[in-house]
């Protein structure tokens, strides 16, 4: 099957798609568009693009034909606002996170941004087996305050207790990838989807670290093969309220 399909009886010939193809690979053939596929990339630009709706991405399921919400339509000033108010959460309610949250979550780091479309990310939803996980995380931070390495120097004052790593909090996802860039975009999305609806999240670096350096918490994990732990969302209900935001250097910025 291929992965991207035009139907000709549909296609009007007005080359949007062409103009707007990625991996340029679009062509006007007698008045139709075509298609090559030894590039593609299936980012769906073409798809997104026809006014028609002629184009149909075939390797997909449950492709649904529905309509952008262009950004400009939020309030900037309050956008920019409610982005200044974000905060990193370490005090949770005793209050579950439902699945449907959760799922919204993970749908909106689904549609991030990625280089090629290589969506080279997967997410890894710990509840059930959360207070394991940070049991054995706290067991080798503990040892790493004795070790003598540069390590232990960072963390060796820290009061490291049974919440160090997840703070009492109902769910982590663990964001692992290939690489770190499309990871981190993820990540971004999901937390700004998670504010939104609410909740607070803490990116967990400690636990990352963990997980990289001890091969037992990276296997409980069961991250795919060759993906590695990239960020770690801490998400719960706040218990705290920030009355004021604090404020920032200036940005350093260069015009040429």
């Amino acid at each position: 099957m291929k992965p991207i399909t035009i139907n000709p009886g549909l296609c009007i010939g007005c080359g949007k798609c062409v103009e707007d193809c990625v991996s340029e690979k679009l062509g006007i053939v007698n008045g139709k568009a075509q298609f090559m596929y030894e590039r593609c990339i299936q980012c769906g630009h073409c798809f997104a693009i026809c006014p028609m709706g002629a184009v149909s991405m075939t390797a997909y399921e449950n492709v649904e034909d529905i309509k952008p919400l262009n950004m400009s339509e939020f309030d900037s000033d309050k956008l920019l606002l409610a982005m200044k108010s974000r905060r990193s959460v370490r005090q949770f309610r005793n209050k579950e996170v439902s699945d449907e949250m959760i799922e919204k979550i993970i749908e909106a780091g689904r549609y991030c941004p990625t280089g090629t479309n290589a969506q080279d990310f997967s997410f890894t939803v710990v509840r059930d087996t959360l207070p394991e996980l940070e049991k054995e995380a706290v067991k080798f931070f503990r040892l790493g305050q004795k070790a003598a390495t540069p390590f232990s120097g960072y963390i060796k004052n820290m009061t490291i207790d049974e919440h160090f790593f997840f703070k009492g909090a109902p769910v982590v996802i663990v964001v692992s990838g290939k690489g770190d860039t499309s990871a981190c975009l993820a990540s971004s999305y999901m937390e700004l989807m998670a504010e939104s609806m609410g909740l607070g999240v803490l990116y967990s670096g400690f636990f990352v670290a963990a997980a990289k350096l001890n091969r037992k918490i990276s296997a409980m994990l069961e991250l795919e093969k060759g993906h590695s732990p990239v960020t770690t969302l801490v998400i719960g209900w706040p218990d705290v309220e920030y009355k004021r935001i604090p404020p920032r250097n200036k940005a350093k910025v260069n015009y040429k």
